[in-house]
């Protein structure tokens, strides 16, 4: 699926949507829509923190600082430097689909061979291949924390790629966090090749 079609709408987990007519009950802190589904409020707030911290505004998200580079910039590292843009989201990638496969999948995937690396020996992947990689590796991420049942989920350990295991949500704000932090390493690389390192005000 193409990224710029790949769009989610989560609720803002703290604004509670009207449900005329639906029957609401809550037991041991779940919201049951009179259909046998749960939700969990800090499960939706995961949710809209992983969607905002991968597509959100412009200015913060992953794919938002994305929009401004241009594709002569896409595989050249600045002067001094040693990554380019296309191996920071290859590691962004590779880590989506290692966290994901460890903690809610079958702990198979080795992060040393395809399709955790580029075949055939390349630093990075085409950048269309790459962008889809990404994203399918996100929509996995995200979907198997759509699929918790609750939030005593949360408090489960899992295992992490390293060996340790850690609890769900400590998991979850790694990989948020993690975005955040390449989205802003994109940004500054973006800025330095194209000449514009400076704030704008």
């Amino acid at each position: 699926m193409p990224v710029e079609s790949a769009v989610l709408v989560y609720p803002v987990p703290w604004k509670t949507p009207s449900r005329k007519g639906e029957k609401m009950k809550k037991e041991s802190g779940k919201i049951n829509n009179g259909e046998g589904a749960f939700s969990s409020k800090e499960i939706n707030l995961f949710l809209w923190l992983l969607e905002e911290a991968y597509r959100g505004d412009g200015n913060h998200s992953l794919l938002g600082n994305l929009r401004r580079v241009g594709v002569e910039d896409w595989n050249e590292p600045p002067q001094g430097g040693g990554r380019s843009l296309a191996s920071i989201l290859e590691h962004v990638g590779w880590a989506k689909w290692m966290y994901q496969d460890f903690a809610f999948g079958t702990a198979s995937l080795r992060g040393d061979r395809p399709p955790l690396t580029p075949s055939g020996g390349k630093s990075s992947r085409p950048r269309e291949e790459l962008l889809n990689w990404l994203e399918e590796g996100h929509q996995l991420l995200v979907s198997s924390v759509r699929e918790l049942a609750d939030d005593s989920e949360l408090d489960k350990e899992r295992l992490t790629n390293w060996g340790e295991k850690m609890e769900t949500r400590n998991i979850i704000r790694i990989m948020i966090a993690h975005d955040h932090y390449h989205a802003g390493e994109i940004n500054h690389i973006r800025a330095l090749l194209q000449g514009d390192d400076r704030w704008r005000y």
